[in-house]
């Protein structure tokens, strides 16, 4: 039986304990050492996006005041037939660049992964023309399709056939391009594409050559299937740099007309999206109009690489 004297329990005091620290506060260091790319990217990517949409709205010629546009700058874009003809010319150069470059990376990769000796080599050696300066190369192939003293045509005198003037009718001015940018990428895609080969499991092709499966019917029922998104991934790649291309035509073509650096060519026969941009932008002075016509390159691109994208996926699942 208790009684008055007992004492009460002693309960052990609590020491108070710290606060976890927020999330922001405990990394701020990290935070701080990734921060100089954002920060880059803000400064030189995210603003320069805003003001073009921006400047799109407005007309500016660099130096004075903006003067307030509305839509009218897209107005008048989606019924100029300048606009319409560089993205036919874009187009037309996109189609005759990538879809050879394509299959000669294809072909290019396949025979890397069945080499044997000095894999390296051809790596590398397949490669360079990626890293090699565009300016350079488009020099190089202006003096290949030099029409008095190209290589080209010096090949096609060889075997009987009369001279192009490759750099001088539109046609040839296309093929040119095209040529030129289908020796830059097809070696970087083949890497890429060799990529997705070596992932393939040999298993499945040591099944094939006991079912008796020649090698055309090895890579149409198991390489090609398994290297489906490594092609989607070229294929919107080749789609967004190819209508993009912008330096490949600029220098091709700089000496062969007399309207404009950005002219591309005789007759306009190689003037791109973005050659035609820089043309309203700083030829014109239009920095209004020059910006909407950029947003319009970027609706274009976006819009053909979905429907790249959506055509190899449905062909995936079905």
């Amino acid at each position: 039986m208790a009684t008055a004297l007992e004492k009460p329990p002693v309960v052990a005091e609590r020491t108070p304990t710290a606060r976890p620290r927020s999330g922001m506060r405990k990394y701020w260091h990290l935070y701080a050492a990734i921060s100089p790319f954002y920060l880059l990217f803000l400064a030189f990517g995210l603003v320069p996006v805003g003001f073009s949409l921006y400047l799109s709205f407005h007309r500016w010629d660099g130096l004075g005041s903006m003067e307030w546009a509305g839509l009218s700058q897209y107005r008048y874009l989606l019924s100029d037939s300048d606009f319409w003809s560089s993205i036919g010319t874009t187009l037309i150069i996109w189609a005759l660049a990538t879809f050879p470059m394509i299959f000669l990376a294809m072909v290019t990769a396949v025979m890397l992964n069945s080499a044997v000796r000095f894999k390296n080599v051809y790596r590398f050696a397949y490669f360079l023309p990626n890293v090699t300066s565009v300016v350079a190369i488009a020099i190089v192939f202006g003096s290949v399709f030099s029409t008095n003293f190209g290589l080209v045509n010096a090949l096609l005198q060889a075997v009987g056939l009369d001279q192009v003037a490759w750099l001088n009718t539109p046609w040839g001015i296309k093929v040119a391009i095209a040529t030129l940018m289908t020796w830059q990428w097809t070696g970087y895609n083949a890497i890429i594409f060799l990529a997705g080969l070596q992932t393939v499991p040999s298993e499945l092709y040591e099944a094939a050559r006991v079912d008796g499966a020649n090698p055309v019917q090895t890579f149409f029922r198991i390489t090609l299937p398994l290297l489906r998104p490594t092609l989607l991934f070229v294929l919107v790649v080749s789609t967004v740099t190819g209508l993009q291309s912008f330096t490949e035509a600029q220098v091709l073509l700089q000496n062969t007309s007399n309207d404009s650096t950005f002219s591309g060519g005789p007759g306009h026969a190689g003037r791109t999206m973005v050659l035609y941009f820089f043309q309203q932008t700083f030829d014109n002075n239009d920095f209004g109009y020059g910006a909407a016509v950029a947003w319009g390159i970027f609706l274009v691109v976006v819009i053909f690489s979905i429907i790249n994208w959506r055509l190899v996926r449905r062909r995936g699942e079905d």
